[in-house]
């Protein structure tokens, strides 16, 4: 009596609880309804997005159809045609935080495309955002457009409810939906979403910008909100990192570091890397994936015991298979050997049979180098208590006052600093592209100036090869096509990348083309803008030996930390209208950064 007395008492919990939370989720979903937004749902607005008719993708959903993690079997991947993937598994195991790595190239983004847009059978109940580009121009606000994704967040989540509720009410997928709307809590949406749009460096008043008046950096920024609010199941993130500052790099860091759901993402930074992973995914040289336990250090440590043991016994069984086949020769006519070289050959044949340790294929480390028209005498370029504001009014919006700084051909500096704060304006100022208010920058007469901005790679003609693009830019040169496979080879581009249109390479293939062109340029100083955007880790490496061995001088706008300590000298703030030299290295900055991050850090 005692036991059913409790079962009614949990059973009528459990209702009264189902009551309340339909009513919570239909008075939100009702909220969403009047906002008058002519947005599609999220899952229709997911797909439209990343449709891509030229991708096709095959696999078999091997996990149970309600669970949260994810298992896919017979996996493989095409793109116009190319095999990017080959009869692998996607494994993704829910709470746990996984990093994509592999060369420019290999399919990584293309891959997230695919799941987002559901090539494979991943379940309806996991839902799916994919971050991979900007939020478009509207009339709403940054706030605006974060409460407005989660109000439609809970619609669909109380629309799922009901569909489960009509089908199996006891399913086990109800509990995970009540605790998403438990969780979205509209009454909190405008502090919370405000919250995180601060931590990625947005102030109260840009957070009242029309999306339609931010910048496309910016409406990245506002896209990466709206999936941080949300948390879905599956989260996506290609480079979420490109578009934030050194302060907004950390601060999600130590959001993602604590996502209790599944993430997936794409990352250049091997301190983002190492601070939010928990695994690591591989994409290996034969089209399959490979899973490690651990984040990137940990994951290099493994690799590289493993491929120690690898070669061990690679070396091991050809001594073993060269000893045979010695023996087979060497034993002739003689009918006592013959018989035994009949056996030494069923053992080789065995072990083909069973498949060689294979030899360990290192991954192509390239080098390249820029070439430089030669040193120059300082003064080089200085800057001389310089104003600049953009309106040429100082009282309105100044964003450098009284500004004193200097650049050589022996120069190596990092400008950092907060979005905003003048960094990218400050290379316009050297390139000549803005003029100052007041004050003087000289330039000596013989400098030759290049630059990298993050928005380079765009300017490209998408319908011709990196060739023809590069004969073009250096009609002077030989146009025969061996010297240009030559120059274009140098910076990891090669067989058939140099020949097909530019439109079909990856954005990390697009970048090597620009510092190909940069290269060929030969100036006496480089400025670069975010050049890490698109490459992988052996890239940014390979741009790092590459600007410690140009001759000329180099000024980094960076969010990489790990490239600023490889190559920074010098490294300056820029900040409330100066460009203050730091005293310490760029670790001690991040420290610093992290500092008044946690202080103020709210977990959402």
């Amino acid at each position: 009596m005692a036991v059913d007395k409790k079962e009614k008492r949990e059973k009528k919990e459990r209702v009264s609880k189902t009551a309340t939370k339909k009513k919570a989720a239909a008075e939100a979903a009702a909220a969403a309804a009047n906002t008058g937004s002519t947005v599609e749902s999220v899952a229709d607005e997911l797909r439209k997005l990343v449709v891509d008719p030229n991708r096709s993708a095959t696999g078999v959903l091997t996990s149970q159809r309600d669970s949260r993690d994810i298992k896919v079997e017979a996996f493989s991947l095409m793109y116009y045609s190319q095999i990017l993937i080959s009869e692998t598994t996607i494994e993704f195991n829910y709470g746990r935080r996984y990093g994509l790595l592999g060369p420019n190239g290999c399919g990584k983004s293309t891959f997230l495309k695919s799941l987002a847009a559901r090539e494979v059978p991943i379940p309806d109940h996991i839902d799916i955002y994919l971050l991979n580009q900007e939020f478009p121009p509207t009339e709403m606000t940054a706030l605006e457009a974060v409460i407005e994704y989660a109000e439609k967040e809970i619609k669909n989540l109380e629309a799922r409810m009901e569909e489960i509720l009509s089908e199996d009410p006891e399913s086990p997928l109800l509990e995970d939906i009540y605790e998403r709307i438990d969780s979205l809590d509209a009454a909190t949406f405008e502090v919370r979403a405000a919250s995180i749009l601060h931590g990625l460096g947005f102030s109260a008043a840009r957070m009242k910008f029309k999306t339609k008046d931010l910048s496309g950096g910016w409406r990245m920024r506002v896209a990466l909100a709206r999936a941080l609010f949300v948390k879905p199941t599956l989260l996506l993130l290609d480079q979420p990192t490109n578009h934030l500052d050194l302060g907004a790099c950390v601060w999600l860091e130590e959001y993602l570091a604590t996502y209790d759901k599944i993430l997936v993402c794409i990352s250049h930074s091997q301190d983002f890397l190492n601070n939010v992973c928990t695994n690591i995914v591989e994409f290996t040289h034969k089209q399959k994936l490979a899973y490690y336990g651990g984040n990137y250090d940990t994951y290099m440590k493994t690799k590289q015991e493993l491929e120690v043991n690898q070669m061990k016994a690679y070396e091991k069984q050809q001594a073993e298979i060269k000893d045979i086949k010695q023996f087979i020769a060497s034993c002739g006519t003689y009918a006592n050997l013959v018989r035994q070289a009949k056996s030494r050959q069923k053992i080789l044949d065995k072990m083909i049979e069973a498949g060689l340790v294979e030899k360990v294929v290192k991954d192509s480390n390239f080098k390249f180098f820029f070439n430089c028209a030669g040193k120059l005498p300082p003064p080089v370029l200085s800057f001389t208590e310089v104003d600049f504001s953009y309106s040429g009014n100082m009282n309105e919006n100044p964003i450098y006052k009284k500004l004193n700084f200097s650049v050589d051909t022996d120069s190596r500096i990092a400008l950092l600093g907060p979005n905003g704060a003048g960094k990218s304006t400050l290379l316009k100022l050297m390139l000549n592209k803005l003029t100052e208010t007041r004050g003087t920058i000289q330039r000596h007469s013989h400098l030759k100036l290049a630059t990298y901005s993050q928005h380079s790679a765009d300017q490209l003609d998408l319908e011709i090869s990196a060739i023809d693009h590069l004969r073009k830019e250096f009609p002077d040169q030989p146009q025969d096509i061996t010297h240009w496979r030559s120059q274009i080879g140098r910076f990891g581009l090669t067989s058939s990348s140099q020949l097909c249109p530019i439109g079909q390479l990856s954005d990390g293939q697009r970048a090597r083309i620009v510092f190909c062109q940069l290269a060929l340029s030969a100036p006496n100083v480089i400025l670069f803008d975010e050049p890490t955007n698109a490459l992988d880790i052996e890239t940014i490496d390979s741009l790092a030996n590459a600007i410690n061995d140009f001759e000329g001088g180099v000024v980094l706008v960076s969010h990489d930390f790990r490239l600023i300590s490889q190559v920074a000298q010098q490294i300056f703030v820029c900040e409330n209208g100066e460009a203050k030299l730091f005293d310490g290295s760029i670790s001690k900055y991040k420290a610093q950064l992290k500092k008044e991050i946690q202080k103020t850090f709210v977990k959402i």
